[in-house]
């Protein structure tokens, strides 16, 4: 009988199986020292080097499309900062712009509130504007020599000034004789030259040269009528700055009384008008008749014959000091123009589109008083009434032949010869 083999003690396991728990503690342990071992080889971790090729990849993509974008920045920055210089450069024109408005509002405020203090208005029918223009403050230092000499002729600072070259010498004598006969203090010629100076310290005649100039030298000496009378506006600036009031004449006028007498000094300019009666002279209503506009075929204008630029009483004010620069200016530009239009431009015309009006008050003369020729030799020695009436001055603007009805204007006035002005015509001959 055979019998079963049996395994023997070196066969078979006499140690106990091991635990879940203890089965987990190995495998932890083994991590553990895994990742020391790791952790001391790779200190840097196991990827690494790989992420590192990574980002530098990305890295040269993104440098790429940076240097595009930065380029482009670098071009829109340049672009805004040129539109940013132009808008600075808008800004400043603008503030100029700016202040230069708030400026004039704060002249025009204070001008303003120089001449009273601001109330209230009159009731219906009381309120009256103001006219009269505040003089300005002398300034002695732009001329003192012509300072002193206004001290001794002027007359409560207002002065009867005419400008003479030798041209004009014999209506001169006439003009100055007339003056003196009358008794009026306050008078001075500006001599233009040499011989005009000296002929009026012989005579006894109070006389003003200016310094050399020698634009202005020439057109004294050499000028005509036109280009003296031109000249009057650049030299008279100087009176009003010295605060003195002129009573600016040519030298064609007789005197029979003195015009100090007879102005109303509330005018920036008071001045003789070339018109021969009151429409003419004062104003008057003028109706256009253009037919082709049917019912509104009547259009109204207001008419004034022009202020005579040779004998005119000025005030040493802003607006009037404006106008002898404006006057002065476009005589400067334009040396053909007549210095009587312009005069009469530059009162008259209003502020429009484009150009600012002068603010200056003005005031006709009476034209019975300070009278032209056309209106005593067309008019007043044909009226019974009106040729008993003495005027103050008497104006040879309107006939060339000056000196002989100036003449003639003495005899009738001065000497009663009834007749003296008959054999003059009522105009000129040609």
């Amino acid at each position: 009988m055979i019998s079963g083999r049996k395994d023997g003690p070196l066969m078979k396991s006499t140690s106990p199986p091991l635990s879940r728990a203890s089965r987990i503690a190995i495998a932890v342990a083994v991590g553990s020292l895994l990742g020391c071992i790791c952790a001391f080889l790779y200190p840097d971790g196991l990827f690494h080097e790989a992420t590192s090729r990574i980002k530098s990849s990305q890295a040269s993509s993104v440098s790429c499309n940076s240097a595009e974008k930065v380029n482009m920045l670098k071009s829109e920055l340049v672009s805004l900062s040129e539109k940013l210089a132009e808008l600075k450069k808008e800004i400043r024109d603008l503030n100029k712009k700016l202040q230069l408005a708030e400026k004039e509002k704060d002249q025009a405020q204070e001008q303003f509130l120089s001449l009273g203090v601001q109330r209230k208005a009159f009731p219906f029918g009381k309120e009256k504007g103001l006219r009269t223009n505040p003089s300005i403050l002398p300034d002695e230092s732009i001329n003192p020599r012509l300072a002193k000499i206004l001290e001794k002729v002027a007359v409560q600072n207002e002065l009867i000034v005419a400008l003479a070259n030798s041209n004009v010498k014999e209506m001169l004598e006439v003009w100055f004789d007339n003056i003196k006969r009358v008794g009026i203090p306050n008078y001075l010629v500006i001599a233009l030259d040499e011989d005009i100076e000296k002929f009026c310290m012989s005579k006894e005649v109070p006389v003003y040269r200016r310094n050399p100039d020698e634009g202005i030298d020439s057109i004294g000496r050499f000028g005509g009528n036109h280009a003296v009378s031109a000249l009057k506006f650049r030299i008279l600036r100087e009176f009003l700055q010295l605060g003195y009031s002129v009573l600016l004449s040519d030298v064609d006028i007789i005197y029979l009384q003195n015009p100090f007498g007879y102005l109303y000094r509330d005018s920036d300019v008071e001045s003789m008008s070339d018109g021969h009666n009151n429409m003419t002279a004062y104003g008057f209503n003028d109706v256009s008749d253009e037919p082709s506009m049917g019912w509104a075929r009547y259009a109204h204008t207001m008419r004034i014959w022009v202020y005579n630029s040779g004998f005119f009483f000025i005030r040493p004010t802003t607006p009037s000091i404006e106008l002898l620069d404006r006057v002065a200016a476009r005589l400067a530009r334009d040396p053909v123009a007549w210095d009587q239009a312009v005069f009469n431009e530059e009162l008259a015309f209003p502020s429009h589109p484009g150009y600012i009006g002068l603010h200056a008050s003005r005031r006709t003369m009476d034209i019975y008083l300070f009278m032209n020729s056309k209106v005593l030799f067309k008019t007043v020695r044909k009226d019974s009434s009106l040729s008993k009436l003495k005027p103050v001055i008497v104006h040879v603007n309107y006939h060339p032949d000056k000196l002989p009805r100036m003449k003639a204007v003495v005899e009738y006035y001065v000497n009663g010869k009834q007749n003296a002005l008959e054999s003059f015509p009522d105009g000129s001959e040609w």
